[in-house]
């Protein structure tokens, strides 16, 4: 019997496809449903683009809360992962749903720098559209997870880190070391150097003191899930930093980003503490 990449989200989560499902619809709910701002240019690039969500009856200055979404950095759109902003307008914050270029068409070194440059954005406009740059924090799943790390990392080869004032993470099922990526059915699709798996692998990368950071992983993904967001903490601990490390039970690598959009669950609980730590530090 021929043992299933534990990379392969759709042969490895039950019901992959009525969760995928369920999610475009609950996007494509929330995009009809809530106050918007579609298609905000960050850069010049066409995919350089984000979506914002207001609170109704929201009064500014607000705080901004980022999305980064997954898709193992080659697959996914803003349109399809709007169902975070549920839980982030429940909060009384503007959701700002992030979208990047996608591999192959840039490398690694594009995709962190397009984050950054998203945040930058935000935090540099916030009094445009009613935000509180002195409260930004920020998410991201999966692959969006490894992206958002970056905001508060300084990759190996960098000179200094990226200078942003993002107050709090939460880091949902992400990827951290890209050495086992490198080496799974991804690899043909993605094409990873030596270089980029040690120029970008988080766990390599040092971590800036400054956000509270939250490092989740669902109780049913797979292994190399639960060893890479173990390996960020320590990675976080040798630095004298302290990320809190959370495995939340009975969720797996789709249902776990499913509940950021759920206000009421313990994820939406958490993404719903993200925000409010960004409240609490202000200068």
């Amino acid at each position: 019997m021929t043992q299933i990449d534990p990379f392969d989200i759709p042969r490895l989560v039950p019901d992959f496809e009525a969760v995928k499902s369920g999610n475009l619809a609950a996007s494509a709910a929330s995009r009809a449903r809530l106050q918007a701002r579609f298609d905000r240019a960050y850069g010049a690039g066409a995919r350089h683009r984000l979506d914002l969500f207001f609170p109704e009856g929201g009064t500014g200055p607000l705080p901004i809360h980022m999305f980064i979404h997954g898709g193992y950095w080659y697959l996914n759109d803003k349109e399809m992962f709007a169902f975070p902003a549920e839980t982030i307008v429940a909060s009384g914050a503007i959701a700002a749903i992030v979208e990047y270029t996608l591999i192959p068409n840039v490398r690694m070194a594009q995709l962190v720098d397009e984050v950054r440059q998203a945040a930058r954005w935000l935090i540099e406009h916030a009094a445009s559209f009613g935000g509180d740059p002195n409260a930004f924090s920020a998410s991201g799943h999966s692959a969006g997870g490894h992206l958002a790390s970056y905001l508060a990392a300084r990759a190996p080869h960098e000179a200094a880190g990226p200078d942003i004032d993002v107050k709090a993470l939460l880091l949902v099922s992400g990827l951290y070391d890209l050495g086992p990526i490198s080496t799974s059915y991804l690899q043909p699709s993605l094409g990873l150097t030596e270089e980029e798996v040690a120029r970008f692998s988080p766990v390599g990368a040092a971590q800036q003191p400054g956000p509270r950071v939250k490092v989740t992983v669902g109780q049913n993904e797979t292994e190399p899930f639960h060893r890479q967001a173990e390996e960020l903490c320590l990675a976080a601990g040798r630095r004298g930093l302290s990320y809190e490390r959370i495995t939340l039970p009975e969720l797996d690598h789709m249902t776990i980003v499913r509940d950021m959009g759920r206000p009421e669950t313990r994820m939406g609980g958490l993404l719903r503490e993200t925000i409010e730590a960004s409240r609490a530090r202000r200068p």
